[in-house]
Order: structure tokens, then sequence, then C-alpha cells
């Protein structure tokens, strides 16, 4: 009997015209079985800090008034060992050449999920995959990564990932974990500096990795793996 998983994706500064340097996409995965505990420890842990269980935690709500909070949930992703993340950087979209290659910006960006998920994936297992949904187009996109995936997978059967669809973050916390560290890891490769509670995070990500965020880990790292894309070298 083969192992499921879940892998939760999101993005930040994606957008080809966003007058944003760095890109960086992230996965968070765990066992299947053990999502519905991961979500229900999350919500424990926002009522522990006087947090509605609706709450949406998000990169973008870090503060110094709920630092406590967001540094709980740092060290909830590292004390459970069920729980990995990949990271894709991208330092700077200014040096991507499209047209060199023959792509549009949308086609690099399937590219650049594909090599995201490559390492998490495993024939011996199956997969669902979540999206953040975004936009009207996210349907269109999330078609068209399922198609990306199986075929560079040869998994024509959709044997291995089972499904892939989009969610609304807010009603996954798991997801919501995912946006947290992803944050973290964009916030430190853009070079801002502007909040002291999000670096207070960054230098507990740091601790507790045992690295800098800001280079490519080995290959096998498991549980904060982290992939540093150079233009030029992977684009075509």
């Amino acid at each position: 009997m083969s192992d499921s998983y879940n892998i939760y994706c999101d993005e930040s500064c994606h957008l080809e015209h966003d007058q944003q340097k760095a890109m960086v996409l992230g996965a968070l995965w765990c066992p299947s079985a053990r999502v519905r505990d991961c979500n229900v420890a999350i919500r424990e842990i926002k009522a522990a800090h006087g947090l509605n269980r609706e709450f949406e935690i998000k990169w973008t709500k870090v503060s110094p008034a709920k630092l406590d909070f967001y540094r709980a949930l740092i060290d909830f992703f590292f004390d459970n060992d069920h729980l990995h993340f990949r990271a894709l950087i991208v330092p700077d979209k200014n040096r991507l050449k499209h047209e060199a290659f023959g792509q549009t910006h949308d086609d690099w960006y399937y590219k650049m999920y594909f090599d995201l998920l490559k390492v998490i994936l495993e024939p011996g297992s199956t997969y669902g995959i979540f999206l953040d949904i975004k936009d009207t187009r996210s349907a269109g996109k999330v078609a068209k990564l399922h198609e990306v995936l199986t075929n560079n997978m040869y998994d024509f059967a959709r044997s291995i990932v089972r499904n892939l669809q989009n969610v609304h973050s807010h009603e996954i916390e798991v997801l919501q974990l995912c946006d947290l560290l992803i944050g973290t890891v964009s916030y430190v490769n853009r070079g801002l500096t502007s909040s002291p509670a999000k670096q207070e995070l960054i230098r507990r990500m740091r601790e507790r990795s045992g690295y800098r965020l800001t280079w490519t880990t080995l290959l096998k790292e498991d549980k904060v793996n982290l992939f540093r894309w150079k233009a030029g070298e992977a684009e075509a």
C-alpha cells in the first residue's frame, strides 16, 4: 500500500511586472492522515494566544503584538517531524529573458513549479496537491500544472499526483503555515529589514533550521529544503 501525502503550495512575488525583484515558490507537505491533527493543533495555538480560530495566519499580518504567536508557529513546524518544507528562490526576476527561450512568463512559472515539486514526489507514493486560489485564472493554472507534472513523470494514469486543486487558504491552517514560511524566506531574500518582528522570525527559522535561508541546501535535505534558481542555467 502506497504512502499518501498532502502538499500545500503558495507563492510570493510571482507576477512578471509586480516591481518585486525576488520570487519564492513554496510547498509544505505531510502525510495525509496527519493533516487534520495539524490543523487542530494550529487552531489550539491560535486559542492559546487569544486569537479566534478563524484568524488567518499570514506573513503580511506579522507584527510585534503577535510575535509570540508567530514564533510559536515556527517552533510548531520544527517540532513536528512529519512536516516538511521546500522553497524555490528566484533571486532576480529582472534577469529573465523569456523571449530568448521561446516561452512566456506563465510557461516559465509552470517550469518553476515542476522544479519545486519534483524533489518531493516519489513514484511509490501518492499525492494530493493544493494551491491557494489567487484569481479567476486559477482553475486554468491548476489544470496546466497537473498536466505538466504528470507528463514529466510519465504518470499518465495520475496514480502519483492523484489530484491537484485550488483551495481557500483561510479554510486550511497547514496552508496558512506554508504562507508564513514562504514569507520568511521571501523577506530575507528580498533584503528587507524594516520590521523587527519579521526579522525575529527570520532569526528563529535560521536558528531552528541551521540555514541562512538564502542558499541551496543539499538535495536530500528533508526538513527545510531550499533551491536557489539561477537564470540562464535552468531556464531552457
